[in-house]
């Protein structure tokens, strides 16, 4: 019985690496950064990133191809799933003012490991999508040329049959991204001002295509004689929704921007709700315009828009339409190159990736390393990558990390608020500090002996001496006072939100078996009709009764930032939807994925792990942590004590300073 601890301690204290969370300063507003973007900045970084050549590709092949002129209900389904990821984000953004975006949400109230790899994938999921609209960029303009770029690259330079690699190397697309990450090194401002160009330009072409499109309009291409509106159902509709779910990814810029912005707990949610709500309708006016101004099955797919004007007889037109989506690529492009480098920075400002990626220009104040670096290996990829069969790899990595930061909503809403200065140990929300830990609670002496009385600190701790006084008081993440009586013995004695941690990971695991038996139930396994809605109301009935379970315990109330409505039904939801629509990816996808992941993990246990600004804070032997000591005679005396690393014997001294306790009165006016 007694090796059985000591055998498994390793196992323990990795765990407990891994699951380290970050430790949050006071001054959430201190950074080496330089804060500069207001709501404006913020608000068309966000238009940017969504309004691109999604708008001008995107919305003929869904229409043609899957759902006909009903794609305008697609991209309103898909707006509304959108906004619920971006509820989360911007919760964060306004609560944790840090660059990092998705990766820094999950270290703060997931853990260390699981931030990594989020991390991780949006690195890539960046560098992809920066390659992949560079090549749609070049390819644009060299159609506009009648392909003369191409012939003349294939002629006189040089041309390659490689499985996965282009069929000649696109030096335009490695140009544009070289040109553009110099500029994006100059500093926060230029980047800005490109991106305002860019997207005023952008907007102005899209008013005019609403405007000239809606004279152009025959309501006729909507009549059963041209196939109806909804040709292919609702089936149709909904799998419309999952491609064009992936048009509003972009918004995640402006998480990333946070510690750039001159006020972020109020620009940021209205930044994401503005720009959100303005993509969605220039989504949805779009394809109102394209579809009734030609037949939908007879779009074409590549340059739909421009085509559409060019068929009406007004060249000239689609000439304005094909300068409008180069312009709407810039903005994508100039957003990818700002969020990348943010990331690579965050997480080598943390000691998880390589450190070189954490210097910032004294000048620019910008990471400059980072910028440089991703921006030449994104330009190799659009030089050498054939990306058609890498671009539905971008939606795995969105996804997933979209999945982590509603998870970490729900965390974090139900968790005592643990934000701290540097080096206080006490308050720190590491896990790994083992055996240097206060006492708990539950190890404390019972309060009706005459022995001593042992508390972490006095803030927390000090209220149970007035308990008695106010028994209907519950902290956050504990049990609802109404609901003590009834589930009280069963889930009473579990630290502040612990039960709602194990509630969470329940949903999640309950989403993907939910979904996982719609999507291949009755298609791959083949399951009788009595298993398979057996198997139903089994993983409903988990996510329900998960969900009712977080209800039941206490919220944080009092946060002056944005908060989600109606947690945790609203993450929850965000959570589901953006399951299922991995489960709608391939599985040569999920294979690319996997092997993205290994990569990913030798990095983090190569480097990462050892390097982390948590286990060094960890490991610091001089911090110090005070406990509150409740004697018999009611007085109160403060020890002072050395925090020691993990495995080394406590050789502190105590030292002790009487004083007098105070009364609940004088404890609730301190307070």
């Amino acid at each position: 019985m007694e090796t059985c601890p000591r055998g498994c301690t390793p196992a323990v204290r990795l765990c407990q690496k891994l699951n380290r969370l970050k430790t949050l300063d006071d001054d959430m507003m201190a950074t080496s950064l330089k804060r500069c973007l207001s709501t404006l900045d913020l608000t068309l970084l966000g238009v940017g990133g969504m309004v691109g050549s999604g708008l001008y590709v995107l919305t003929g092949t869904v229409a043609k191809d899957i759902v006909g002129p009903a794609v305008i209900v697609s991209f309103i389904i898909a707006g509304f799933a959108s906004l619920l990821a971006a509820f989360c984000y911007a919760e964060f953004g306004a609560r944790i003012p840090k660059t990092g975006s998705a990766y820094m949400f999950t270290y703060v109230s997931v853990g260390e490991v699981w931030a990594f790899l989020i991390g991780w994938n949006v690195i890539l999921e960046n560098m992809i999508g920066g390659a992949a609209v560079a090549r749609a960029w070049s390819g644009y303009l060299d159609s506009i040329f009648n392909h003369a770029i191409q012939n003349f690259t294939e002629t006189h330079i040089m041309q390659w049959n490689v499985p996965f690699l282009a069929h000649y190397p696109d030096v335009l697309a490695a140009g544009i991204l070289v040109v553009a990450s110099f500029f994006i090194s100059f500093g926060v401002q230029v980047s800005s001002y490109l991106n305002h160009i860019f997207s005023t330009i952008s907007m102005c072409v899209i008013i005019f295509i609403l405007v000239f499109g809606f004279i152009l309009a025959e309501p006729v291409n909507w009549s059963k004689k041209e196939g109806g509106f909804a040709p292919f159902g609702l089936s149709g509709i909904l799998a419309g929704s999952a491609t064009c779910f992936y048009a509003f990814v972009g918004f995640d810029v402006i998480a990333s921007s946070s510690e750039e912005a001159k006020n972020p707990q109020k620009s940021v949610p209205i930044a994401t709700a503005i720009s959100l709500g303005l993509a969605a309708a220039a989504y949805i006016l779009v394809a109102t315009v394209l579809t009734l101004m030609v037949p939908w099955h007879t779009l074409d797919p590549n340059s739909a828009l421009a085509d559409a004007f060019f068929r009406r007889g007004y060249s000239w037109a689609g000439v304005i339409v094909a300068i409008g989506s180069i312009c709407a690529m810039n903005t994508v492009l100039l957003c990818n190159l700002f969020s990348l480098p943010r990331i690579v920075y965050a997480m080598a400002e943390d000691g998880l990736f390589f450190s070189i990626f954490a210097r910032v220009n004294p000048i620019t104040k910008v990471p400059v390393n980072a910028i440089l670096v991703f921006g030449l290996l994104m330009a190799t990829m659009a030089l050498v990558f054939d990306l058609e069969a890498l671009v539905q790899f971008l939606s795995i990595g969105t996804l997933l990390a979209y999945t982590f930061v509603a998870a970490s909503v729900i965390v974090l809403r139900f968790q005592p608020d643990k934000t701290s200065s540097k080096g206080t140990a006490s308050t720190s929300p590491n896990p790994s500090a083992g055996p240097s830990e206060a006492p708990s609670e539950s190890q404390t002496i019972n309060e009706d002996s005459g022995e001593l009385k042992q508390y972490e600190s006095f803030s927390d701790k000090l209220q149970l001496v007035e308990r008695q006084a106010s028994t209907e008081h519950r902290g956050v993440g504990q049990l609802k006072a109404y609901w003590e009586p009834y589930l009280g013995k069963l889930l009473g004695q579990c630290e502040p939100g612990e039960v709602v941690g194990h509630c969470v990971l329940t949903v999640i695991v309950s989403s993907v078996s939910l979904c996982a038996v719609v999507e291949f139930g009755t298609k791959q396994l083949h399951l009788p009709a009595w298993s398979f809605i057996m198997l139903l109301v089994i993983f409903s009935l988990a996510y329900v009764l998960s969900l009712t379970l977080i209800w039941l315990h206490e919220p944080q109330t009092s946060s002056k930032t944005f908060q989600v409505p109606l947690v945790p039904l609203t993450p929850a939801a965000s959570i589901l939807i953006n399951i299922f629509l991995m489960m709608k990816l391939s599985y040569l996808t999920w294979i690319r994925f996997t092997v993205w992941i290994a990569v990913g993990l030798l990095v983090y246990f190569g480097y990462g792990i050892w390097h982390s600004k948590e286990g060094l804070r960890a490991l610091q032997p001089k911090d110090m942590a005070a406990r509150y000591v409740v004697l018999p005679s009611g007085s109160l005396v403060e020890t002072v004590q050395s925090v020691q690393p993990d495995g080394q014997p406590d050789t502190s001294t105590h030292h002790v300073t009487p004083s007098a306790a105070p009364t609940s009165e004088e404890y609730a006016g301190n307070r």
